[in-house]
């Protein structure tokens, strides 16, 4: 080992020596890049078979606090970018990696990220292929920003996009709602808030082939993450031109979920999640769905909250548990800042 000093300075930005050995000794010696050229050179069975396409992703995470029970800033850039196009129906492959670190970082902690990332990655079956380190004076980050791309294949005839999904339509989720949000909120500490409660941070690639597998007619999936399942349902109501009707009496919602948000005035449905989806199938194929999404560990919870109606178009309301309607619309602005 030849990295000296437990923190990074702006010398391991710098382009020399230092940078590589930060690079090697944390990043490359985990990672395993094929090679150490400045590009990565993507080969695959899968890329040969008439009609396959490959969808490709990036997302940008910050999160503060960086570690929170559950998992860190690592977990959430590898999952995150895994189930974009998982949702989509492709099979994650490849992933590049790109951080930005403040100056004073501990190394000790870009090494546990560094892990966290690796052990996700191998669980999803995908390879982190390529990155990029970046060193920022004091002040001009917040310890640590990630930022992946995920390149995967889609196979012949598969095709989930919202644009298909029609009335009659069943929505099922995978688990519990609002966890992250809710663990990220208390593990900040600034409302004095204590919760055993920890991030549903998964990657969700298996559930949806097992999904595809059971129910091959599905018509779209989309990760609740940032604006909650609200959001994504809102999303999808818009691009398919349907109404989304849900039923406040199924929706599953932890006790201490539902606590956190009477507390503080906020709606469970709009708080982030990591490890949930919601996707829509044709209604007789839902019990195989639902049966499916249940054999897998991220699926346990699976659970149906509603279905696609023709009217009101683009919008998605919500039967309430007193027997009313109201319209669940997009997040206006956000309820908590920095959370993926």
């Amino acid at each position: 080992m030849v990295l000296r000093g437990d923190r990074v300075t702006l010398a391991h930005g710098g382009g020399g020596r230092a940078m590589r050995d930060l690079i090697e000794e944390v990043f490359t010696d985990s990672f395993e890049p094929a090679s150490m050229e400045d590009q990565a050179r993507l080969e695959a069975a899968a890329l040969a078979e008439p009609g396959a396409r490959l969808a490709f992703t990036t997302d940008s995470f910050v999160v503060s606090p960086v570690e929170f029970p559950g998992g860190d800033i690592g977990s959430l850039a590898i999952n995150g970018t895994v189930n974009d196009l998982a949702v989509g129906g492709a099979t994650p492959l490849w992933l590049s990696a790109a951080f930005i670190i403040e100056e004073g970082t501990e190394i000790a902690l870009l090494r546990r990220v560094v892990a966290t990332m690796k052990a996700e990655a191998d669980r999803a079956g995908v390879k982190i292929v390529t990155g990029d380190t970046k060193v920022v004076g004091r002040g001009a980050a917040d310890t640590l920003f990630v930022t992946t791309s995920g390149v995967g294949v889609i196979p012949p005839g598969r095709d989930l996009a919202a644009t298909r999904i029609a009335p009659g339509d069943v929505a099922i989720v995978n688990g519990v709602l609002g966890d992250h949000g809710a663990c990220i909120l208390a593990a900040r500490g600034d409302l004095a808030l204590t919760s055993d409660l920890q991030s549903d941070c998964a990657g969700l690639g298996h559930l949806m082939e097992a999904v595809l597998a059971a129910a091959p007619g599905a018509k779209a999936a989309r990760d609740c993450t940032r604006g909650g399942l609200a959001s994504a349902l809102n999303e999808m109501a818009e691009a398919a031109g349907v109404g989304i009707e849900i039923d406040e009496a199924v929706l599953p919602l932890r006790a201490e979920v539902k606590g956190t948000c009477e507390i503080l005035g906020l709606d469970p449905l709009y708080l982030a999640n990591e490890g949930r989806l919601v996707v829509f199938v044709p209604e007789d194929q839902a019990e195989a769905a639902l049966a499916a999404m249940r054999a897998v560990d991220t699926g346990a919870g699976a659970t149906i909250i509603g279905w696609a109606i023709a009217e009101p178009a683009g919008l998605v309301t919500m039967r309430t548990l007193f027997g009313g309607t109201r319209i669940v619309d997009m997040l206006v602005g956000e309820q908590l800042p920095r959370i993926c």
